[in-house]
């Protein structure tokens, strides 16, 4: 079975469905800046770059992080090779996904995720644009990684667009945002609290995590429980299910619920994130997302997939639900112990992330466009729609355009155009 899921791991990336939609160090830790000299240092991009960037820098800044403390961070910044308008050049801000809470997680330290890669930031690059691309706190830099927490991920988006136009005199000082999935999510962020700004113009979310306690324990079982059942109707094995089915995608969620426990203790260090997991297997796996010192934790994803799938702790909750099914022929997939929604919702903890991860809960007048696939099991379209209507209730300046078909990943790519377009309508290049 090893073998298998070895073979079958970026398969489980490309397939998983479902999305739960991520210790403090002390003060003396953190370096106290003056606003303006947000800007720290800059270092080149050790990846392979691409053809549309004259270059790609990793730039490391200061913002102020969940405790009110100021902290680096860092960020990718993507130069076009189109000459910079008389005014300067315009600035994207890409808000990434679900990657998970450690240093070596964060995008500054990977190769260019496809989706990001290509169709969008070649689009951008080509159009003419500057993309900064922030890992948000704690990745890349001292610290767990708040995941999902709406106003860090804003903050790491604005500091970052302060600190690149204060240390590249070549931008102009108009700037929107765009992500997919928590990116998504992190772009409306994003807009709340910019709004104010008068720079800001707008931002584009692909499938934005909201919702998540929905997800996590209405939508997310029910799907599980009619995808099993078809699978086992079909012959499907367990080893199958694993890679590309159910088994997967409860991996998956699995893998988000632990993101989003361990980067609670970002705000709150007495969290103890192991009380909201069933049973002492799943704690296990869990506390793996945190590792020993909170920055070494695993990934979603394996870096090495094929020589080191454990590297993944997707893949640990794989083949821990695999080998739970195989000794245990009378159970059923939610019969593993993976989640306790009593404590889930007993905690105050967990009450609290459920309210600074959800975006929308207040009027946006920045123009806003939510792309949304029909077939996304990951963040459900009656989710987002939801989400949209609540939005639209409000007075936000917000679009929706569904995809037909489309499932979580590929609706952002499938409506690249569309969201470039928004782009350069609310902020062209000159």
């Amino acid at each position: 079975m090893n073998q298998i899921f070895k073979k079958s791991l970026l398969v489980l990336a490309c397939t998983s469905t479902l999305f739960l939609a991520a210790c403090n160090d002390s003060q003396d830790d953190y370096i106290t800046v003056q606003p303006e000299k947000t800007f720290v240092s800059e270092s080149p991009y050790k990846f392979a770059g691409l053809d549309e960037a004259s270059s790609i820098k990793v730039m490391t800044y200061t913002m102020k992080n969940v405790q009110g403390q100021t902290a680096d961070a860092t960020a990718l910044v993507f130069f076009p090779k189109t000459a910079a308008p008389a005014d300067g050049y315009r600035t994207v801000v890409w808000e990434h996904g679900t990657l998970g809470n450690a240093d070596n997680c964060a995008p500054s330290n990977n190769e260019l995720g496809p989706r990001f890669k290509d169709p969008l930031a070649k689009s951008l690059l080509a159009a003419g644009y500057v993309i900064v691309a922030p890992d948000y706190e704690g990745m890349g830099t001292r610290g767990i990684h708040p995941y999902l927490h709406l106003e860090s991920e804003a903050q790491s988006a604005i500091s970052a667009v302060v600190a690149a136009q204060s240390q590249y005199k070549q931008l102009n000082k108009a700037w929107m945002s765009i992500g997919q999935s928590q990116g998504g999510q992190a772009s409306l962020g994003t807009a709340q609290f910019a709004n104010a700004d008068v720079n800001y113009k707008g931002a584009v979310a692909g499938a934005p995590a909201s919702s998540l306690d929905r997800i996590i324990f209405e939508v997310a079982p029910a799907a599980l429980n009619a995808a099993e059942e078809k699978e086992i109707a079909a012959g499907m094995t367990i080893a199958q299910r694993a890679t590309s089915g159910s088994i997967g995608a409860y991996a998956t969620l699995l893998s988000y619920a632990s993101f989003a426990a361990v980067g609670i203790k970002a705000v709150d260090p007495r969290f103890e994130y192991g009380t909201i997991f069933a049973g002492q297997r799943s704690k296990d796996i869990a506390a793996l997302a945190e590792g020993t010192t909170g920055d070494n934790g695993l990934c979603l994803d394996s870096a090495q997939p094929e020589t080191a799938p454990q590297d993944s702790i997707r893949y640990r909750f794989a083949m821990d639900i695999a080998d739970f099914l195989m000794k245990n022929s009378d159970k059923k997939l939610m019969d593993y112990p993976g989640l306790d929604k009593t404590a889930f919702y007993q905690s105050a903890q967990i009450k609290k992330f459920l309210m600074d991860s959800q975006p929308g809960n207040v009027k946006i007048d920045k123009p806003m466009l939510i792309i949304q696939g029909t077939a996304d099991m990951s963040v459900p379209f009656p989710v987002t729609k939801g989400l949209y209507e609540v939005m639209l209730a409000r007075g936000s300046n917000v679009e929706f355009l569904p995809v037909p078909n489309a499932t979580h990943t590929a609706a952002i790519v499938e409506k690249n155009k569309e969201a470039v377009e928004f782009i350069q309508k609310y902020m062209p290049v000159r």
